[in-house]
């Protein structure tokens, strides 16, 4: 027993304390010379490529913008307000009252306006709040793009409003501009777009039960998700009618501003805005929303999904779900320009190519030079190329690369002492920028010390 027991330690002390053999290690090979910008083999790199493929402004986008109606919006903002009351508890079964009408004229109109090309469907959830229950819906109208992708650019307004008391479904509450002014963004946007095929799938979403915490807009991001869907860009506008009398611009709210998608959706925004509508510019804040308040991109920006918020320059605050939130006090052409700028946007993100693959970026020997690889889409005219240095939360410059240069080349005399962000997108003949690749995030290829 005893001579057991040994050879059992024995064995113990083999497997604790002996190491197994190790295969063995190849010997590691020497790392490739690093590129530099002077040596690059002549036909195989384009050095500082120049291009008149450049943003501009589309003709057509441009006729799309000038007939947005401000006597269109007006009307369905009455028609929003003529509900009296669209909380989600309201009544369902009333023609001419609460949620139930608002939710059938909403299907009636967007078929009506699509010119045959809108797909209009409901989307149904449950809803428990309060100690009440009820199954709100969505609605959902969608303008299919010719990619046959699965990517969605995503308009958003949420239809439902409140009285004071967020349960309240019987208390007269016109909600004309929180948030008939968004509704009636959607839908002339919607009769706009549906006048055209588009590459891109266009989403026009009325959400509902955003007063109670963006339940409709949660519901469908979760869809999205399990169905596979990639959401390029989710644009929710809040509150957009204006009133005479406060500054003319808009509002944009991007969380986490220089290095977020929402922060990518943001610039692009903001450059096609001012772009196409130069006279009503926006004020871009780093924030998820006001503070303590939200909106339904939140929804998508916490599935990490890219979300901005739109909304008018200057709130009333007394204003708020209260019965003074009419029709009358909505200023009309303040109204026009935010749809003017949603069309704008959303033509150029829809009618532009697809995104193109993210480019495999190299910083050469040479300080400030990039050498840059992607696949090329046939159906790009060229390409612009943004180095962001990472403290600026706009656009500064792009460099701009023709369809016959593009796919390998090299760009010069960056500064080499700032970080860049860097992205890319693809234009068409018509000068339409597409959405971009996600930002590629590039240190500095020099300290401040050793720059001459």
């Amino acid at each position: 027993m005893i001579w057991m027991l040994l050879g059992l330690l024995g064995l113990a002390g083999c497997g604790l304390l002996e190491m197994p053999e190790l295969p063995p290690v190849p010997t590691p090979v020497a790392t490739a010379v690093p590129w530099n910008g002077a040596q690059l083999p002549p036909g195989e790199v384009v050095l500082d490529p120049v291009s008149d493929i450049v943003p501009v402004v589309d003709p057509q986008i441009a006729g799309l913008i000038a007939t947005v109606s401000q006597q269109q919006l007006m009307g369905y903002v009455q028609t929003m307000q003529s509900f009296g009351n669209r909380n989600v508890f309201s009544v369902t079964d009333d023609p001419a009252f609460g949620i139930g009408a608002t939710r059938q004229w909403l299907v009636d109109e967007f078929t009506r306006v699509g010119n045959g090309r809108l797909q209009v469907a409901i989307q149904e959830f449950p809803l428990f709040y309060n100690g009440l229950a009820t199954n709100p819906y969505n609605v959902v109208a969608t303008l299919p793009g010719q990619v046959g992708n699965n990517d969605l650019i995503v308009i958003m307004a949420h239809y439902d409003n409140r009285a004071p008391e967020p349960t309240d479904g019987e208390t007269y509450a016109p909600g004309a501009n929180d948030n008939g002014s968004g509704i009636a963004l959607l839908l002339e946007s919607a009769r706009l777009l549906s006048a055209y095929e588009w590459n891109q799938t266009i989403v026009f979403l009325a959400a509902a039960a955003e007063e109670q915490g963006t339940f409709g807009s949660r519901h469908f991001v979760q869809t999205a998700f399990l169905d596979g869907k990639n959401i390029l860009a989710a644009i929710n506008y809040d509150a957009v009618g204006g009133r005479p009398g406060i500054p003319q611009y808009a509002r944009l709210f991007a969380p986490n501003l220089r290095e977020s998608p929402s922060g990518e959706l943001a610039r692009y925004y903001e450059y096609i805005a001012g772009l196409y509508v130069p006279a009503f510019p926006l004020q871009v804040v780093d924030a998820l929303d006001r503070e303590g308040r939200w909106g339904d991109h939140r929804e998508f920006v916490n599935a990490g999904m890219p979300g901005i918020r739109v909304i008018e320059s200057v709130e009333d605050p007394d204003m708020v779900n209260s019965r003074t939130d009419t029709w009358d006090r909505i200023d009309y052409n303040y109204l026009q320009q935010m749809v003017q700028m949603n069309i704008a946007v959303v033509a150029n993100l829809a009618g532009a190519p697809p995104t193109p693959q993210t480019p495999i970026i190299q910083a050469l020997d040479s300080p400030g030079d990039f050498w840059l690889r992607w696949p090329t889409d046939p159906n790009a005219a060229g390409y612009a190329i943004s180095f962001r240095p990472l403290a600026e939360g706009s656009f500064t410059t792009f460099r701009f690369v023709r369809a016959n240069q593009a796919g390998n080349v090299a760009l010069t005399g960056l500064n080499p002492t700032l970080t860049y962000a860097v992205s890319m997108t693809a234009l068409d003949e018509h000068g339409r920028l597409g959405d971009f690749t996600p930002e590629v995030i590039m240190p500095p290829t020099q300290s401040a010390a050793q720059a001459p």
